[in-house]
């Protein structure tokens, strides 16, 4: 009686996972944002470009996720890629990447990092930062 009992909740259980995956509900697991913190380093000078470090917290994988720099006026681009995306990879604590910004000085700039789903279906700044004055 108790295995005739197991035998029909592993049922259940299995049919409600994959339903949902079936069904596309699962797709908004597969959207989350991931939680992660940077560190932003003007270079000496102060002369635009600023090196971004992925400090800790979640792994992005930057192959099926979209990770972007913003700046508040201006263009910014990785030299690595020649335009705002960082460059297709894991992003891991202690992953490094150098922008550019094209005013030239970064003043009072803000530079953001953004992330994109692979779906497209969720979007979020992960980390922001001022340059001084």
């Amino acid at each position: 009686m108790i295995g005739v009992i197991l035998m029909a909740a592993i049922t259940v259980i299995l049919a409600a996972v994959i339903g949902t995956f079936v069904l596309g509900l699962g797709d908004d697991l597969q959207d989350q944002q991931p939680t992660s913190s940077f560190n932003f380093d003007c270079n000496a000078g102060n002369t635009g470009s600023v090196d971004i470090t992925h400090t800790e917290d979640d792994t992005i994988d930057a192959d099926t996720n979209t990770v972007t720099v913003t700046a508040s006026e201006g263009c910014i681009a990785s030299p690595d890629t020649g335009s705002n995306q960082w460059p297709a990879e894991e992003i891991s604590a202690g992953t490094s990447r150098t922008f550019n910004h094209d005013a030239g000085s970064r003043s009072g700039q803000t530079v953001n990092v953004n992330w994109e789903s692979s779906s497209g279906g969720s979007s979020a700044t992960l980390a922001s930062d001022t340059a001084p004055e």
